[in-house]
């Protein structure tokens, strides 16, 4: 029994070991296969255009139950007259995006590409999608915990949070990071740049530290004072105050089960997100602090913050432009205008964390230009 366990305990390092090793692989060359991946997306996205063109079922933005629609700008729109533009863009992305893979040289034709690819990743990534995203960060977990213990109450499974409408938004999304980072990519080697961190051989480092410090300040105040519209209004209807609704509607929401618990803890975990927003202009941020003992004093690994607030970035602008074009969520106020501050909030966070990347990177392993990265210096760690 012993020599089967050491096994398997060897096979799951190996697998592990693999497993780490592809990551890293995708990782370091992801200037070059995202152009390919954002081009097999656009050209299965646009054939699906084409087969909802000529009247194939599952058109993800076709009208259905309200309890099933999303809140996307093309939800309720008509497979006859979206589809086919669906299916001319996706096979010109997928032309595009083959001709980004090729040799860049400045000129006009690189500019439109360019613009058509940044075009595309805005597009796909912040004005398609709804708030599906936003809500898949912050219920993660339940979602993970659904999925093999059941969803409660009278849903049938996790494909009633998750179903089709919501998914190809989630699809969407996910393609259009794929445009984003093969533009970015793009454009970098048209100005003769390194593909992986944009900076010319000769061509200076850019804003001082100083600079991006104070640029991240500013950002990081907007980013902590936007959200609190939404955080003040489902406290106090948590504690009972009708803030910006009528009697009637608290009322309502206080007779459904769990609906402001739900809100409760949104407006917790965004004044939470507040406090670790503060941490890109903070020298913890940078350096882990005392009373993180058995990290003290060592350096904060800058993905560990990057990753997860451009995360949290990227999916709380959609959240926040759905409510232009969503009408019927418009009630009294605090229903809706909290959550158009959302779009400056991932504006903000976006910024702040733009500028902590930049101050914390350092030489770059694949062109050798830049400096080491200079971290604040830490207070000496407490003695066991």
């Amino acid at each position: 029994m012993s020599g089967s366990g050491s096994r398997t305990a060897a096979a799951r390092t190996a697998m592990d070991t693999v497993w780490s090793s592809v990551t890293w692989a995708c990782w370091r060359h992801w200037p070059t296969w995202t152009g390919y991946a954002a081009g097999a997306f656009s050209l299965l996205y646009g054939a699906l255009g084409l087969y909802w063109t000529a009247g194939g079922d599952g058109f993800p933005f076709a009208p259905v139950d309200p309890a099933r629609a999303s809140g996307s700008i093309l939800e309720g729109s008509r497979a006859e007259v979206v589809a086919p533009i669906i299916a001319v863009l996706g096979l010109i992305g997928a032309v595009v995006a083959w001709v980004m893979t090729r040799r860049a040289r400045p000129g006009r034709l690189p500019t439109a590409l360019v613009v058509f690819g940044w075009a595309a990743a805005v597009g796909l990534t912040l004005v398609v999608p709804d708030y599906t995203l936003i809500v898949l960060v912050a219920f993660a977990p339940l979602l993970v915990a659904f999925a093999f213990l059941g969803v409660p109450g009278e849903q049938g499974g996790i494909g009633d949070i998750l179903y089709w409408h919501r998914t190809n938004l989630i699809i969407v999304f996910l393609g259009g990071l794929l445009w984003a980072a093969a533009t970015l990519a793009y454009q970098r080697r048209v100005r003769g740049a390194c593909a992986h961190c944009g900076r010319r051989h000769g061509g200076g480092h850019g804003p001082t530290r100083q600079t991006l410090l104070r640029w991240g300040r500013w950002a990081v105040l907007v980013a902590c004072l936007a959200p609190l519209p939404y955080e003040v209004t489902r406290i106090a209807w948590y504690l009972g105050f009708p803030l910006g609704v009528s009697d009637d509607f608290l009322r309502m929401v206080q007779g459904t089960p769990g609906m402001l618990e739900v809100g409760l803890g949104c407006a917790v975990a965004s004044a939470v997100g507040g406090v670790l927003t503060h941490g890109l202009v903070a020298r913890w941020g940078e350096v882990y602090p005392r009373w993180m003992w058995f990290r003290a004093g060592r350096r904060v690994p800058p993905a560990l913050a990057v990753v997860p607030a451009s995360i949290v970035a990227l999916t709380i602008i959609p959240a926040g432009l759905m409510l232009l074009w969503t009408t019927e969520a418009r009630g009294t106020w605090a229903l809706w205008v909290p959550s158009l501050f959302w779009p400056v909030w991932g504006v903000g966070l976006g910024v702040a964390t733009i500028a902590y990347h930049r101050r914390r990177r350092g030489v770059c392993h694949h062109c050798g230009e830049g400096h080491p990265a200079v971290t604040r210096a830490a207070a000496p760690a407490p003695r066991a």
